[in-house]
């Protein structure tokens, strides 16, 4: 059983019992958070697709931890003019691992 969730403008497919990098939440470490913007979920009774969500599915995640992604270079140059510019950004994520999908 899998399901596709959107939170913070991406989707994502998730199954029961697995840690899936998020973007960021705010919500505790341990707190338990509710995906209520499901639009897909396959089971074992079929696929139920929503238009666009599917009304009374959620998904029940518990938050494990706070991080910072990978550090990525932002460089920007402008030939001929001696401009150069090296810049980076860390994206803050929020893991959590699924604990239940529930359907409507």
């Amino acid at each position: 059983m899998y399901a596709i969730v959107e939170t913070g403008g991406k989707q994502y497919r998730v199954a029961p019992g697995q840690v899936v990098r998020v973007e960021k939440l705010n919500a505790e470490v341990g707190q338990t958070v509710t995906f209520d913007k499901v639009l897909l979920i396959v089971g074992e009774d079929g696929v139920i697709v929503g238009k666009p969500a599917i009304e009374g599915a959620s998904v029940q995640a518990s938050v494990l931890g706070h991080d910072k992604a990978k550090k990525i270079v932002v460089f920007k140059y402008k030939p001929k003019k001696r401009i150069r510019t090296k810049t980076g950004h860390r994206q803050p994520f929020t893991s959590v691992r699924v604990d239940s999908i529930v359907t409507a």
